[in-house]
């Protein structure tokens, strides 16, 4: 049997009486137009390495397979065990299923050294943590090609000034560049979502930033945007407030949405 021969993956899980948990987050994704869509958006192919986090019944799985990709798939779900390992004895060993939660995986360990994309549909409630993790721990992916919610997709790409920027945005953009490339429709999935879907891509800067500094900008960012009605000098009181800024070169009397990416590097830097 090859990746041709299987079954719709809507039989495969109405042969193995299968639902969506919505304790995990659960949305599956059935259009293979939609599937085969997002893995040409990460621009992965033969030989590559993916990690994909919350693969389920496995319909993105086997659209990363088919571009002759090497996958390793991190899962929660043991239900779901049985149709991956059916996937995985076709795919001629390009898949390897590992059960466990990804907000605890080693990717480092997992990429062993390789370039290494992580394309997923991520579970709508453990996104932005794991978008962090990534961003910002000790693994640096090749690529990051996600779907989140409509809503926090636009955080990732947000400009200062807009509703939409924060935390998230700064953290993404200080880090990577990040893009959004596709929006997908509820209806594309199964249960469909209350939202519309977006998948966006980003690539991480060749320059990584210090840790130090990485941890001081989640922490500066955190006390800003927890504020950000406030002056800076308010929200940064306990990093230093007026003195903080003045070090940094920026008014205290701004407020944390008008601040753009370098501005808060700077005040990173001296903190």
């Amino acid at each position: 049997m090859t990746l041709d021969d299987l079954p719709p993956l809507r039989d495969t899980l109405d042969a193995h009486g299968l639902i969506a948990k919505k304790s995990f987050g659960q949305h599956f994704l059935f259009d293979l137009n939609i599937t085969r869509k997002i893995a040409r958006l990460a621009g992965v192919g033969a030989g590559d390495h993916v990690i994909e986090v919350g693969p389920g019944p496995g319909g993105l799985t086997r659209a990363l397979l088919e571009t002759g990709a090497r996958v390793t798939a991190i899962e929660k779900d043991p239900r779901f065990l049985p149709l991956l390992q059916e996937l995985a004895e076709v795919s001629g060993g390009a898949l390897t299923v590992l059960l466990e939660d990804a907000l605890t995986a080693d990717e480092a360990a997992l990429a062993a050294g390789r370039p290494t994309a992580v394309v997923s549909n991520l579970p709508y409630n453990v996104g932005t943590p794991l978008l962090i993790k990534w961003l910002t721990g000790p693994f640096t992916p090749a690529s990051l090609t996600l779907m989140f919610q409509k809503e926090v997709a636009e955080r990732i790409v947000a400009a200062p000034g807009s509703d939409a920027y924060g935390r998230l945005a700064v953290i993404a953009q200080a880090t990577a560049d990040a893009k959004l490339v596709m929006e997908v429709s509820p209806r594309a999935f199964t249960p469909p979502p209350k939202v519309t879907s977006a998948v966006v891509h980003l690539v991480p800067h060749a320059t990584r930033l210090d840790q130090a500094l990485l941890n001081a900008l989640q922490t500066v960012t955190a006390a800003a945007f927890g504020q950000r009605r406030k002056m800076l000098r308010s929200s940064l009181k306990q990093l230093g407030g007026e003195s903080l800024c003045e070090k940094a070169g920026i008014d205290p009397s701004r407020r944390a949405e008008t601040l753009d990416v370098a501005e808060f590097l700077n005040l990173a830097r001296a903190i």
